[in-house]
């Protein structure tokens, strides 16, 4: 089933269910589907299920940004709903890895590239965004191949 068919399947029973916070986040992912769906990454009418998980993880980190600045602003019950909105599209990403999986799974990569110095930050960050998509977010990342790095 892909992941348009499990969003419309839980639409129909969050409308059965009369539960309207639920039914905004997942009105918001199927929208997002549909724009990427007339998309250039989306030539044959599908979405590329690595599209997919990128779509999600951005429609998060908008959530939780937006969060932020409501807390900023001192608005907690903004800030509230857009966490609450996170996390029933987190629901949808595969499960996150832990640090120390990521953290291994990173050194492979260095030392598979050959980096020795922040210098070769590139070169890590493209090949371990391919290999992690969806399983953790860049910022993390990019947090832990500077840490290497530079020791």
């Amino acid at each position: 089933m892909s992941l348009a068919e499990k969003i419309n399947d839980d639409i129909k029973r969050t409308m059965l269910a009369r539960d309207s916070r639920k039914l905004e986040a997942l009105r918001a992912i199927k929208a997002a589907l549909l724009i990427a769906k007339t998309g250039k990454d989306a030539s044959s009418g599908e979405i590329p299920e690595d599209v997919e998980m990128q779509l999600l993880q951005r429609l998060v980190k908008q959530r939780k940004e937006s969060a932020e600045v409501y807390k900023a602003q001192n608005r907690p019950d903004l800030a509230e709903e857009e966490l609450f909105q996170s996390s029933i599209i987190e629901a949808y990403l595969p499960e996150q890895m832990s640090l120390d999986d990521l953290r291994d799974i990173i050194k492979a990569i260095i030392g598979q590239v050959g980096a020795t110095s922040v210098k070769d930050m590139g070169k890590v960050m493209g090949l371990a965004s391919k290999q992690l998509a969806g399983k953790a977010d860049n910022k993390t990342i990019s947090v832990i191949i500077k840490d290497l790095l530079q020791t």
